[in-house]
């Protein structure tokens, strides 16, 4: 299964996802020299179980057992997706819950709970119906145990109000590595993968790339990759692929792409077939230099014909938040207006619309055109003080 680590910036996503995996997910330039994350970044992780430690310390990623050096039993593999957690990137994290089949919101011990973003991001997993959830309130060794209970306290209240629903807090210091351990329990216990192997096959792309070195030679050349998640069906090697709605061609018009399904990866094994868990990579036959640089995100995937239609206009009703998400001052909702634009996340598609019609049903002409369902929920975000804000969602009619 995709489970997401969201929550509010340097609260510590990527340290935890290291801890877990092994890898830092943060590869990019900008990400390095910034300190956030600014790209989803995946990597996989093996939950192990000791057979001779006694079970609240049996838990582990690793091959032999930290505590008697036992060899574990591989009980399952995950796909961890790092989010970004800025304000400004709220579109790539509502992108990444679309892929999410569980989460694990990060809540820092050493500042107030809610912060701005985890207050935004709780409310995606709410309007993306994601119910697989454990908080892990992180950097408990930066406080006092009084401090550590109180805010323990005030997460609880937090989300219980949020959601309805009580869920699980585990407090650990991932720089230390403390209680990760139980971290790999709850996932184990309580995020339990879903099943949709029914339907015709379809998979959104999150990422694209051309894994080519510069200076290959043509014959040599590899055809371009598609990662992200597939959400119903199942791939077959040697399907014929359609990727909708595609880019644009020489006309300004979005033309879909009609490839071949070469080979399927998950994390370094290559399968013949695939149904939905875990982070997939599809080598297809695409010329490189479509995919490159994440050209083709926001792409739907499936067999050639047996796609959902491509919408250039949208009609959503809309359901709006009291007050505006991600911001300290509590600032109240207005009703959307006509000729005003808004960013619309549509699984891992996000684009402008200008709104031709108001009111609870709302008409818009998007900017880039989007291939989803009747019926799929859709992120509506507004922009407040020159940033993009989640202000409620809609419902495509």
């Amino acid at each position: 299964m995709n489970i997401g680590l969201i929550g509010h910036v340097d609260h510590g996503k990527t340290t935890l996802t290291a801890a877990l995996s092994g890898k830092w997910t943060d590869i990019h330039s900008e990400e390095l020299k910034r300190g956030i994350t600014i790209k989803l970044g995946y990597a996989d992780v093996d939950i192990r179980k000791c057979p001779k430690c006694k079970a609240q310390e049996a838990y582990t990623t690793k091959e032999k057992c930290p505590k008697c050096k036992s060899k574990t039993k591989l009980l399952r593999k995950v796909s961890l997706i790092d989010a970004p957690g800025h304000e400004t990137l709220i579109a790539i994290m509502i992108s990444g819950a679309a892929i999410m089949d569980g989460a694990l919101l990060m809540i820092a011990a050493n500042e107030p709970c809610p912060q701005p973003q985890t207050r935004e991001h709780l409310a995606a997993l709410k309007i993306l119906g994601i119910k697989n959830l454990v908080i892990i309130q992180n950097k408990v060794d930066l406080v006092t145990k009084e401090e550590a209970k109180k805010n323990h306290k005030a997460i609880n209240k937090f989300v219980t109000e949020a959601l309805g629903f009580e869920v699980p807090i585990i407090p650990i210091s991932a720089q230390k590595q403390a209680n990760v351990d139980f971290v790999v329990e709850a996932i184990e216990e309580l995020l339990k993968a879903p099943g949709k192997c029914s339907g015709n096959p379809e998979m959104v792309i999150a990422r694209s790339f051309d894994i080519n070195k510069p200076g290959t030679k043509i014959p040599e050349l590899c055809g371009g990759v598609l990662g992200g998640a597939i959400i119903s069906g199942e791939f077959k090697v040697g399907d014929k692929l359609e990727i909708r709605p595609g880019p644009k061609n020489e006309k300004g018009q979005w033309e879909p792409i009609i490839t071949k399904l070469n080979s399927i990866a998950c994390g370094c094994v290559c399968v013949k077939s695939k149904c939905s868990g875990g982070s997939i990579a599809f080598a297809t036959a695409l010329d490189p230099s479509m995919t490159k640089s994440d050209s083709l995100v926001g792409n739907l995937v499936g067999i050639a014909g047996k796609m959902p239609p491509v919408f250039h206009n949208l009609e959503l009703e809309t359901k709006l938040f009291g007050k505006v998400m991600g911001v300290k001052e509590d600032t109240l909702i207005a009703p959307i207006k006509g000729n005003e634009p808004l960013m619309i996340s549509v699984s891992t598609c996000t684009t402008l619309g200008i709104v031709a019609q108001a009111g609870k049903k709302i008409r818009l002409n998007l900017k880039r055109p989007v291939c989803a369902h009747k019926g799929d929920k859709v992120a509506i975000s507004r922009q407040i003080r020159n940033r993009w804000h989640l202000i409620g969602f809609g419902i495509i009619k």
